[in-house]
């Protein structure tokens, strides 16, 4: 995949090029980045031409993105709300003090936490998250780590502000506790590319190729996390 800029009047986009791609699509990601993916042989004039037609479409998206980030509701620790766990969402059920041991637990379909916890459910519930995430990622480092020829030192989950993940020194892999929150295959495509970083720490076309060859769907992956993972913040 080769990766070039285009600047469109105020907006820019990072151009993604790639063999396996027929169309030209525009997309928003997480931050508010724009990126421009289109096939290998498509001349410049095409692009900007594209990019021109869909520049109102743009705009609207990128107004749409900062309203659904400013109208991220908080959650509630409160009977009913849900919490995300692996791309599915389960109710919170409130039990009297004494009825359970444990701050947060997850049975038959629902979080559990005694009453008193409720106060500070959102640290409990964090590292109820945590300490799920980290054997969980483990598994996954594990499962893609002869495959991708790395031997990463271990895992941490912590939180990492806007990044997903990254790639520290020591070949230690970091992940955002909010990656569980995610659906399985999103969460596989955060670990692909993290590793990937352990050969390539830049996202240079060869950082690309090496997600490829692990994830030859990375691209359907990484789409629905730049267009949903907002949709997960509301903790």
């Amino acid at each position: 995949m080769d990766m070039t800029t285009l600047q469109i009047d105020d907006l820019q986009f990072e151009v993604r090029r790639s063999a396996r791609r027929r169309s030209l699509e525009i997309t928003v990601d997480r931050g508010g980045e724009l990126i421009l993916s289109v096939p290998t042989d498509c001349p410049d004039e095409r692009l900007q031409d594209f990019v021109r037609r869909k520049r109102m479409w743009v705009y609207q998206q990128l107004a749409r993105k900062e309203a659904t980030s400013a109208a991220v509701r908080p959650k509630e620790f409160v009977d009913g709300e849900g919490f995300a766990y692996l791309g599915r969402s389960y109710r919170l059920k409130l039990v009297p003090p004494g009825a359970s041991t444990s701050a947060v637990k997850l049975v038959g379909g629902r979080f559990v936490m005694p009453s008193t916890f409720a106060p500070e459910g959102r640290t409990h519930l964090i590292r109820w998250y945590s300490d799920r995430a980290r054997p969980w990622l483990a598994h996954q480092v594990k499962a893609y780590a002869a495959r991708m020829e790395v031997d990463p030192t271990g895992v941490r989950v912590q939180d990492l502000g806007y990044r997903w993940g990254s790639c520290g020194k020591g070949d230690w892999l970091y992940f955002h506790w909010k990656t569980i929150l995610l659906p399985a295959p999103i969460v596989e495509y955060v670990v692909v590319h993290e590793m990937s970083h352990l050969h390539e720490p830049h996202h240079t076309p060869a950082f690309w190729r090496r997600v490829e060859r692990a994830m030859p769907d990375h691209e359907r992956r990484r789409g629905w996390l730049e267009s949903h993972g907002l949709e997960v913040e509301g903790l």
